[in-house]
């Protein structure tokens, strides 16, 4: 039961900033192209990351809205989270201007807190998993 309740509250606050961040996104979506562009390491890619990025984390959302697919839900949102906080880290150490294309509130974070706020989330996303697989173990044993 706590299991349960434990990772319903992990997908609402993992939905919730997909959904936020990807509408964010979406309502500024040529200040986010723009950014996109001035990136020195995904310029080439922005026009196909301006929208596959907010459309991934939509559907990433919905997975874990689902309780079938919450597992991959779970996975998903780590490895985003993980490759977003990668990106951060290496803007930081390898370049001189990095342009900020968050959505919301989380454009008034300085960089480190950035890194900081998605650590937290990747815990919680690590957290999700372990917790969806050991509620699908009960599940099955039962």
């Amino acid at each position: 039961m706590l299991t349960k309740r434990l990772t319903d509250i992990l997908c609402a606050l993992l939905v919730f900033l997909f959904i936020y961040t990807s509408v964010s996104k979406l309502l500024e979506y040529h200040t986010f192209r723009r950014q996109l562009g001035q990136s020195p390491f995904i310029t080439l890619y922005a026009p196909f990351i301006a929208w596959a990025l907010p459309a991934g984390e939509i559907i990433i959302a919905g997975l874990l809205l689902i309780p079938r697919t919450r597992l991959t839900g779970f996975y998903l949102s780590f490895f985003l989270l993980c490759l977003f906080t990668f990106y951060l880290a290496a803007m930081l150490q390898l370049s001189y201007f990095i342009p900020c294309s968050c959505g919301g509130v989380l454009q008034s974070l300085s960089w480190q807190a950035h890194i900081v706020f998605n650590i937290v989330f990747i815990i919680l996303s690590a957290l999700g998993v372990l917790l969806q697989i050991r509620q699908q173990s009960a599940t099955a044993s039962i």
